[in-house]
C-alpha cells in the first residue's frame, strides 16, 4: 500500500477521530504549537458522554475547550507541564493543575511512569516520503507519541516545517488517525517593549559575553533586549543552543552575529526544541537546514550543555531570597509559569568551559494598587523554589551582577543586598542580622 492510500484510509473527521477516547483515559496534547485545535473542540463536544478524562498540555495558548467547557472538572481534568499566560489564568480559575518537572526529564517521565491512552498533536502536511514534521512541538512530541496507545495527528497548514535535527517528524505508518481542517493564525508571542530597567539589567550582562559564546535565551522582554544589544555589538560567531527559539535569535541572525561556527555540538547549526514568537520567526524557521530541532531530553541535558564551550544562559526570575534561593514560577502560592529548562541550563552552563548562567529580575515590582515591593526578599514564605541556592550562578538586577557560586551565607547576603533597590537595603540588612547571615564588618 502506498502512502497516499494509507493517508486516505486513516483520514477522519475530528468528531470521528475522538470517538476512541474513553472515560478515565489519559489524553496528551504535546506542547506549544502542537496544540490540536480541531480535536480539542471535538473532544469537548463529547463532554456529556465522558467522565474523568485527564488531559496534559504544555505551554498552550488556548482556548483549551476541554477545560473551558467543564467548570466542575467532572468530565475533563486539564494539566500543564508549564503555564502559558492563558494556562495561568486557567489555574487561577481552578481549571488547570501544574505538573512539577525539569524539561530534560519530561519524556523520561512518560517512558517510565506515565500512561498515554491517546496522543493528539498538530503537524505539517505530509511530504512525498510519508513524513509529517512535528514542527515547534519537536521538543517533547516524539517521546509522547511513542508511548501512546493511539496516535492522532491534526494537519495544520500554517506550521513551519523544521528540519536538520532528529526526532522532528513522524511517518504515516506510525499514525492511527489523521484529521484536516482550517486553522487560525499561529499564536503570536510578540516582543515586549523593553523598559529602562530591562536595558540596565541587559547592560550588566553584556560585558560577560565573549566572542563565540553559545546562547540560551528564556522567554520574556529581557532576552529580546540582550539579543538587540548583541546584534548591534562588535561580538561575532555567536551560537544558539536553547529549548526555546524566539525573535531575539532572528535579530542576531540578520545582523550576521549568529553563525554557530564555534559550537562543538551541531557545529554550524543552531539547536532548539521549540519556538514561540511572531510570524517573523515562524517564516524564518520554515524549511531551513541551518537549525537543528531536537527533543528536549537532548537539548536540555546538562551533560550535553556542559560540553559546549562558553555556554551563556539568560533567564528571568521573580524573586530571590538572601540565601540565594530563586523562585521563577510562583508568586506566593500562585502558579505563574513553571520550572522549564532553567535548572537544566544552570547546571549545564556551570559545567561549560567558560560558561555562565544569569538569572535576572528587576529589584522591585509594583502591585495592582500601586504599591512598590522588593523582589529580593529576606526569606521565602510560600514561594516555590525553582533553582536551589546550591545551583545558582549569577543574579542580575539593574544594580549589578553578582556571582554566588561558592559563596557563604554572609557573602551571599552582602552581594544580594547590593543588588536590591536602595530603599530596601536597610530592612534587608536588619533581617539578615536576625537570621544570623550578616557580619558586623559588612558594609552598609
Amino acid at each position: 500500500m502506498d502512502i497516499h492510500q494509507m493517508y486516505r484510509q486513516k483520514l477522519r473527521t475530528p468528531e470521528e477521530a475522538v470517538r476512541c477516547v474513553k472515560s478515565g483515559d489519559w489524553v496528551d496534547y504535546t506542547m506549544t504549537l502542537g496544540f490540536p485545535y480541531l480535536l480539542d473542540r471535538a473532544l469537548a463536544a463529547r463532554k456529556e458522554e465522558l467522565t474523568d478524562v485527564k488531559v496534559r498540555g504544555n505551554l498552550m495558548f488556548g482556548p483549551v475547550e476541554v477545560a473551558e467547557c467543564d467548570p466542575t472538572r467532572e468530565h475533563f481534568i486539564y494539566n500543564t507541564w508549564h503555564c502559558s499566560s492563558y494556562e495561568r489564568r486557567l489555574c487561577d480559575r481552578r481549571l488547570c493543575n501544574y505538573i512539577p518537572m525539569v524539561f530534560h526529564y519530561v519524556v523520561p517521565y512518560y517512558q517510565h511512569f506515565l500512561t498515554v491512552n491517546v496522543a493528539m498533536t498538530s503537524v505539517t502536511p505530509m511530504d512525498r516520503h510519508g513524513f509529517f514534521s512535528l514542527s515547534c512541538a519537536t521538543g517533547t512530541a516524539q517521546g509522547i507519541l511513542d508511548q501512546a496507545d493511539i496516535v492522532i495527528v491534526e494537519i495544520n497548514e500554517r506550521l513551519p516545517r523544521v528540519c536538520g535535527g532528529f526526532g522532528d517528524c513522524i511517518h504515516i505508518s506510525e499514525i492511527d488517525y489523521i484529521v484536516e481542517g482550517e486553522h487560525p493564525q499561529l499564536p503570536q508571542a510578540g516582543v515586549v517593549e523593553a523598559t529602562e530597567v530591562d536595558q540596565k539589567i541587559a547592560a550588566n550582562i553584556f560585558p560577560h559575553i565573549p566572542d563565540g559564546a553559545t546562547l540560551q535565551f528564556g522567554i520574556g522582554s529581557l532576552p529580546s533586549v540582550v539579543g538587540k544589544m548583541l546584534a548591534q555589538s562588535d561580538l561575532k560567531d555567536l551560537g544558539m543552543h536553547t529549548e526555546l527559539c524566539t525573535d531575539a535569535y532572528v535579530d542576531l541572525y540578520e545582523a550576521g552575529k549568529l553563525t554557530n561556527r564555534k559550537k562543538k555540538i551541531f557545529p554550524g547549526q543552531g539547536v532548539a526544541g521549540t519556538a514561540l514568537g511572531s510570524d517573523r520567526i515562524y517564516d524564518w524557521l520554515d524549511g531551513t537546514p541551518v537549525f537543528a530541532y531536537c527533543p528536549l531530553e537532548f537539548v536540555n541535558d546538562p551533560g550535553i550543555i556542559g560540553q559546549i564551550d562558553n555556554m551563556v544562559s539568560i533567564n528571568e526570575c521573580l524573586n530571590v531570597d538572601l540565601f540565594g534561593q530563586v523562585s521563577s514560577e510562583s508568586t506566593g502560592l500562585r502558579q505563574i509559569s513553571g520550572t522549564g529548562g532553567q535548572l537544566d541550563f544552570l547546571l549545564g552552563a556551570s559545567a561549560s568551559r567558560g560558561g555562565k548562567a544569569f538569572l535576572c529580575l528587576p529589584s522591585t515590582y509594583t502591585d495592582r494598587e500601586g504599591g512598590v515591593h522588593s523582589n529580593i526578599l529576606p526569606h521565602f514564605s510560600g514561594e516555590i523554589v525553582t533553582s536551589p541556592r546550591s545551583q545558582v550562578y549569577f543574579i542580575v538586577t539593574e544594580y549589578g551582577a553578582a556571582n554566588l557560586e561558592g559563596r557563604s551565607t554572609w557573602e551571599r547576603a552582602e552581594m544580594l543586598v547590593g543588588l536590591a533597590h536602595p530603599d530596601y537595603r536597610e530592612e534587608l540588612i536588619r533581617e539578615a542580622e536576625r537570621m544570623n547571615i550578616w557580619r558586623r564588618s559588612n558594609k552598609r
